[in-house]
């Protein structure tokens, strides 16, 4: 598991971005740090793989004390997505770009070669193989940063903003990758204002103000908690607005079920 005990941390103009964080990440989980900008989620998922170092408490990786462990030997383990893929994407072709993390974990070229191909059709960047990552759209960037880290398939996979620049559609296969990927084995961790995907993928959310863990626990519960969403400046997912209004208990998150329940209202059978 990823633990992080009573973790500080201060930028050098004295921000403090997180204040005493106590959060446990168990293998084959799911977790969504949801919050408003500012409220310190990437400095959070930062320190999961050592990019950034507690000032006080500490970060464990299955055992693993990040402040004595160097940024190459964690993402073996723990793989991040930056939000903005111009932070990220840097070689010539797609191709190259999902290659190299694989040649620099010493995959064998037949093994790398055979990953590359399984990460451009996940990601539906085939077209793309030959093409500069740079000259792609916002979105296709952002699908060719995740290919470059799910090719490695880490134990944590760790993104930020990940339906950024995404289609309803494509929000669809990355919620599909998620559910493959825990069936795998794998931790899936999230930064995202998008209270809709977060709702359908059913992630445990992590709501933090002001670098603290203001809320954690399903999906069901945090994003239906009005109050508490206020205080992180988020609102409801739409459904579950609908159906707080119609004073519905428990409120209602998925599409079928909302159906169900609008045609049994409406005295009609659901066909």
């Amino acid at each position: 598991m990823i633990l992080m005990e009573d973790v500080w941390f201060r930028y050098e103009d004295g921000t403090e971005a997180l204040r005493g964080v106590t959060l446990q990440i168990e293998d084959n989980s799911a977790l969504a740090v949801m919050g408003k900008s500012g409220s310190g989620k990437t400095t959070l998922i930062k320190h999961l793989n050592g990019l950034l170092k507690p000032v006080k408490g500490r970060v464990l990786v299955d055992g693993m004390d990040t402040r004595e462990a160097t940024v190459a030997q964690l993402s073996r383990k723990v793989g991040l997505v930056f939000q903005n893929p111009d932070h990220q994407l840097f070689a010539e072709t797609v191709e190259e770009e999902i290659a190299f993390p694989l040649k620099n974990f010493g995959f064998p070229p037949e093994e790398i070669e055979k990953r590359v191909d399984w990460a451009l059709n996940l990601l539906d960047l085939a077209d793309y193989r030959h093409d500069s990552p740079l000259s792609l759209s916002g979105g296709e960037k952002k699908r060719v940063a995740i290919a470059s880290v799910v090719a490695w398939k880490p134990k944590y996979l760790v993104l930020d903003e990940p339906t950024l620049g995404q289609d309803y559609g494509r929000k669809l296969e990355l919620k599909r990758l998620f559910e493959k990927l825990r069936r795998e084995g794998h931790s899936i961790i999230m930064v995202t204002h998008d209270v809709e995907f977060a709702a359908e993928c059913k992630f445990k959310v992590a709501l933090l103000v002001d670098g603290q863990i203001l809320a954690l626990g399903p999906a069901e519960e945090i994003l239906s908690a009005t109050e508490l969403l206020k205080k992180a400046s988020l609102t409801a997912p739409q459904l579950v607005e609908l159906f707080q209004r119609l004073e519905v208990k428990p409120p209602v998150f998925e599409v079928e079920e909302a159906e169900r329940f609008i045609l049994k209202l409406a005295g009609k059978a659901q066909p």
